[in-house]
């Protein structure tokens, strides 16, 4: 044993690949041959990376995933990874390492194989997973067995992967060239539908269309559609878009793509931006109306604003700044959200917000393109009742009658009711929170009612100007 383990690395070292190869294959063709293993024996190979190497195995991975749990508890050897995607640990199994699993009553052996660093310059494979299981199951793991493990594989993976919040880079940032397309942070938004105070009929209404978003593969593929989505959010500040973007993506466990349009080269580059993002995402475009001119009126109107000097002043200034602006079009993002290149990724949802609907072109937020108009609209009653279980764990208290009178009264956002309901102290308790919103509420009552008389005077000021201008005329033509 001591003069194998002598010679061995000297074999390993100065015995060319080429002949090792040809020896070993000669070695084990006999061994082979000798037990039989040809004829009772199949193998499976599962390479780490396809083609030439250049791109990584879906199949490896979700095969890996399927592996972990069961090799934590058979496995004698087991490998710890930190993975990209994953909130903790993974455990696989260790290089040369194998593990028997039953299934249907079938005995398969999955064992992990890893190419030498020496020989990895002659070896296009790397690391592999090897599948070995008797000649008469071939079909139970053919059409049946390798179906599941894929299946499980990716369901564990979903199930464990840590969900990221992405933000593009901007293209003329010199870090981009090693950063990607995108940047990441870990999603730990806990917004939840539970949590979002909106009428409850509502909010049911909105679930029940995500969770049939979500099962229509088949439908959207029989509709010869892609499975895609698009979701408008329109409503004044602080009626909470963003925490709906936050309660949809949670709701569905997606990650999630914010989508600065400002910083986007141009048309070209959107479209890389769209391709490069995964299923099972939504991607995000916040207050669009305010992102770029997007809508012809505005266009005109800037236009208009701007006399030929003024014209020049600006390309000059462009010249001198490097040509950073964004040249994006209103055709190019309709081409990337609802275009050929929108079939190129499956399960996605788009979300536009905006403060001012009337704003968009009627081409960017068309059925088809935003298929699901939802208004944010002011705080009521019910949406009231959410935010004190919310903030102050409170279902009953005598000043709900007063709150719900005034908020159908004046028109408040979700954001300012939640702010006095937070308390400022420890002393503060669910009596002195709903005192100080029916205070803030009453504050604004009257503001309105002000707002009104002051509306109000200035028209009968105008009418009675209108009145006596009309008399001048008569007198003037008499």
């Amino acid at each position: 044993m001591a003069s194998i383990m002598f010679l061995w690395p000297m074999y390993k070292q100065f015995v060319p690949y080429q002949l090792r190869e040809y020896l070993e294959n000669t070695i084990q063709k006999y061994l082979d041959k000798l037990f039989r293993r040809d004829s009772n024996f199949v193998y499976i190979r599962f390479p780490e990376y396809t083609g030439e190497g250049l791109s990584k195995s879906r199949a490896y991975d979700e095969i890996r995933n399927y592996l972990s749990s069961i090799s934590t508890a058979r496995a004698k050897r087991l490998k710890a990874k930190e993975s990209e995607n994953s909130k903790s640990l993974v455990l696989c199994l260790d290089d040369d390492e194998a593990v028997v699993v039953v299934f249907q009553g079938v005995n398969v052996v999955w064992s992990s194989t890893v190419v030498d660093k020496e020989d990895k310059h002659n070896s296009k494979e790397g690391r592999y997973l090897t599948l070995t299981f008797e000649n008469h199951h071939r079909d139970i793991i053919t059409n049946t067995y390798i179906d599941h493990v894929l299946r499980e594989g990716k369901e564990i993976a979903l199930k464990n992967r840590e969900r990221k919040l992405y933000t593009n880079n901007d293209s003329s940032s010199y870090s981009s060239w090693w950063e990607g397309l995108w940047s990441n942070v870990p999603f730990n938004h806990h917004a939840s539908f539970e949590t979002l105070g909106m009428d409850l009929d509502k909010k049911e209404e909105i679930k029940k269309d995500l969770i049939k978003f979500t099962k229509g593969k088949d439908y959207y593929r029989k509709v010869a559609k892609p499975w895609k989505r698009g979701y408008l959010l329109f409503g004044p500040p602080g009626t909470g878009k963003s925490t709906m973007i936050s309660a949809i993506a949670n709701f569905l466990e997606y990650d999630v793509y914010d989508l600065e349009l400002t910083t986007v080269k141009d048309n070209a580059e959107l479209k890389k931006l769209m391709l490069d993002t995964k299923g099972k995402s939504i991607v995000v475009i916040e207050d669009i109306d305010c992102s770029l001119e997007l809508t012809e009126h505005r266009k005109k109107k800037k236009e208009e604003d701007e006399d030929k000097e003024e014209k020049k002043e600006a390309e000059n200034l462009k010249r001198v700044s490097g040509n950073n602006e964004s040249n994006v079009t209103l055709s190019g993002l309709l081409n990337a959200i609802d275009g050929l290149w929108s079939a190129c990724s499956d399960e996605k949802i788009i979300i536009f917000t905006t403060n001012f609907v009337d704003n968009l072109d009627p081409a960017l937020i068309r059925r088809g393109r935003m298929d699901y108009h939802i208004e944010m609209s002011y705080c009521r009653f019910e949406a009231f009742k959410v935010l004190a279980k919310n903030y102050l764990e409170n279902e009953s208290h005598d000043l709900y009658g007063e709150i719900g009178r005034l908020l159908e009264e004046v028109d408040v956002s979700p954001a300012d009711v939640a702010e006095n309901l937070m308390p400022k102290s420890d002393e503060d308790d669910a009596d002195i929170c709903f005192r100080r919103l029916v205070k803030s509420l009453e504050e604004e009552k009257k503001k309105k009612i002000e707002k009104e008389a002051r509306k109000n005077k200035k028209k009968a000021e105008d009418n009675v100007k209108q009145e006596k201008q009309n008399k001048v005329k008569g007198m003037v033509t008499k």
